[in-house]
């Protein structure tokens, strides 16, 4: 945000990014700082929330229908949303196969990173997940270089708004449960990627609140870091 000028009288417009670009962002920028990312593929796993009150009560409704033997009766998605995931109901494209939400996650990177298609490649898999609140997302990074498992720990952990949940022995990692209603985006799985043999790829997991992180919070922090410029 070093590019806004405040106090000079004129009006402007901030966007805020759409959620799920800002969860995979809260995990990938301080591991892009620290080496930058020459590709990123995220697949994401979406809540109901990310579709409003409505799609919430749908899932809610349809829980209580199927478990006492009733059909699921979709009104707000196109398919049956519980016990049941689909491919993101946003538009789709035809031509390229992508739809809406993932196209946007595309974009919203190279401008949020302040770069382009010919310097960082992504790829973005959508789906609507039978979960109530918050995110999850898994992300393959690529970098300029090798980054080992331990120096992207410690740059996530020292990372405002991140926290780490990576508990191989014990198995525990993040879950939507754990950031719902959270400020923090949660992030575990760190792990070398085993599709590129010389250390430049790792693989996360990830889950963030999209209500909170994903929207509300973060339209109140970027309006506190303004306050804060003048």
């Amino acid at each position: 945000m070093s590019h806004i000028k405040l106090g000079s009288g004129k009006g402007a417009i901030i966007a805020n990014p759409n959620c799920s670009t800002i969860i995979a962002l809260m995990a990938a920028t301080p591991l892009h700082r620290i080496a930058r990312v020459e590709r990123m593929v995220v697949s994401t796993y979406q809540a109901a929330s990310g579709a409003g009150a409505a799609a919430m009560e749908e899932l809610r409704s349809q829980t209580l229908d199927m478990l006492q033997g009733r059909p699921a009766q979709p009104k707000i998605f196109p398919a049956q949303y519980a016990f049941n995931l689909f491919s993101h109901n946003s538009g789709m494209d035809v031509e390229s196969g992508y739809n809406e939400e993932e196209m946007k996650m595309v974009k919203e990177t190279f401008k949020i990173w302040g770069t382009t298609k010919d310097a960082l490649r992504v790829s973005a898999t959508c789906i609507r997940v039978p979960i109530m609140r918050a995110h999850a997302e898994s992300i393959m990074l690529e970098f300029e270089r090798p980054v080992s498992v331990e120096e992207a720990r410690a740059a996530l952990a020292a990372f405002p708004g991140v926290s780490v949940i990576d508990d191989r022995a014990a198995n525990r990692f993040p879950m939507p449960l754990d950031a719902t209603n959270q400020d923090d985006v949660f992030v575990g799985r760190i792990r070398t990627d085993l599709s590129r043999a010389d250390g430049r790829a790792l693989s996360l997991f990830v889950c963030g609140d999209q209500i909170k992180k994903g929207a509300a919070l973060n339209a109140v922090q970027i309006a506190e870091l303004l306050v804060t410029k003048k």
